[in-house]
């Protein structure tokens, strides 16, 4: 117990002595176990070693991956830090609080995808299925392919998971990774179908959740195993730092759990493989993620219902063709627009009753809008006075990117949309404005 300067002792808030907690008193008081001074905003702190004990009888050697003796969703001691390529507050702070939101452990790393590369180093899998998605993940795993000569398949072919002439098919400990909702599209699909054809075959379902964090869809309760998110995007939500999060499936059997499953060896090994990987976040993204996370609910709700209301009225001109001047200039230069709120049953698996019991809080806040042609999609960005032209998503601020500029797997017309926090009804007349310059604009190609 430590001494405030008032005399007083200082007892923090025991999170698990009280009742259960909403995502949003979470987001805010997750940390409080591990608050040792009377600071209401938690200090940076920016050293990357620590002193070891100045009493000789104290010193215990230690290996790098000597288990703690504490669970895994458990606060690291104050005084338990070491070097910061093990541990460190900040970071440690930040992981405490993402396990209170996320409801698993969890670990962060340098970027999303410095946490993709680190879950298949872990995994080691021969055979991964992956559907579309964000290409640099992608990229990530044909350089795991170039190490490893693993099989990459189709996601949604299951035809394609096994090959009988050459003898190998995607099975136990192999991978399925499913993103959802996908980039850039914005559109979802059922996790829980994909975790059905994972565990027949023995195989793992990992989920790029990004698009949709809590609390608008939670994995686990659809049996995924593992869950990763590049903390970057909605985690951050503004625009200034760079992170990736690794949770792992940590539920009882029947609650989205499965059965034998050592998930604490495995998020002890993560721990290890990552001091060696040397992916850890630094002191000043991990306090700046905790900064974030105090907002993170009021944030994603917000921006979320920004978008769908977006969305609906975007979907509704293209649809329902309004005599209105408005509608009409709309559809001069609109030719499709993609998002989960709009997603038709052509979308597998065809019955989507699954949709509002995964994401019954929202579909996300980043959709795709197609325009007729490339020249509109290239200059459409440029129109705009609240929707800057700049890749990444997930900021307060709203964001449209011509997609091209980052990916060169997608159409020239697409332009993907992060909807911010502004107000919903000055974003609509921005984007009414925008289509109104590119009618200005002429048809020219």
């Amino acid at each position: 117990m430590a001494e405030q300067p008032n005399g007083h002792p200082f007892q923090p808030p025991n999170p698990s002595s009280k009742p259960k907690y909403s995502l949003a008193t979470l987001s805010i008081h997750g940390d409080d176990p591990i608050n040792t001074t009377t600071d209401v905003a938690p200090a940076l702190h920016v050293s990357s070693t620590f002193r070891y004990p100045s009493d000789p009888s104290q010193l215990s050697p230690k290996n790098d991956l000597d288990v703690p003796d504490r669970a895994p969703t458990d606060p690291a001691p104050a005084d338990s830090h070491i070097y910061s390529r093990l541990t460190a507050p900040n970071t440690s702070r930040l992981e405490l609080l993402l396990g209170r939101i996320l409801g698993a452990p969890c670990l962060t790393y340098t970027s999303g995808l410095a946490a993709f590369h680190a879950l298949l180093i872990h995994l080691h899998p021969k055979v991964v299925a992956i559907g579309a998605g964000y290409h640099g993940c992608h990229g990530v795993l044909h350089i795991y392919q170039k190490l490893t000569n693993c099989k990459i398949v189709d996601l949604f072919d299951e035809g394609s998971w096994q090959n009988d002439g050459e003898g190998w098919s995607l099975g136990q400990g192999d991978v399925v990774h499913l993103e959802t909702p996908v980039n850039p599209t914005g559109i979802a699909y059922d996790i829980q179908h994909f975790a059905d054809l994972a565990h027949k075959r023995g195989a793992l379902l990992t989920i790029d959740a990004t698009f949709a964090p809590p609390p608008l869809q939670d994995p686990f309760v659809h049996g995924a195993d593992y869950v990763m998110h590049s903390g970057t995007k909605y985690f951050g939500g503004h625009s200034d730092l760079l992170c990736g999060v690794l949770a792992i499936n940590n539920r009882r059997e029947g609650e989205g759990g499965r059965k034998g499953w050592d998930w604490e060896k495995r998020y002890w090994d993560m721990v290890g493989e990552r001091v060696f990987l040397g992916s850890v976040m630094g002191s000043l993204e991990g306090w700046l993620g905790v900064r974030s996370l105090r907002t993170f609910e009021l944030r994603i709700l917000r921006q979320s219902q920004n978008c769908e209301t977006i969305v609906r009225w975007l979907n509704e001109c293209l649809t329902t063709k309004s005599p209105s001047q408005d509608d009409e200039i709309v559809r001069q230069s609109l030719a499709s627009i993609s998002h989960a709120a709009i997603q038709s049953t052509s979308t597998p698996p065809s019955d989507m009753a699954w949709l509002k019991k995964q994401m019954p809080n929202g579909y996300g806040p980043v959709f795709a809008l197609s325009l007729k042609t490339a020249r509109q999609a290239k200059h459409f960005p440029s129109n705009l006075h609240l929707f800057h032209h700049a890749t990444s998503l997930g900021g307060v601020e709203s964001l449209i990117e011509w997609r091209r500029m980052s990916d060169d797997t997608v159409e020239e017309t697409l332009c993907r949309v992060s909807v911010g926090a502004e107000d919903v009804g000055d974003l609509k007349d921005d984007l009414l404005q925008g289509f109104k310059a590119l009618a200005a604009m002429g048809d020219g190609r």
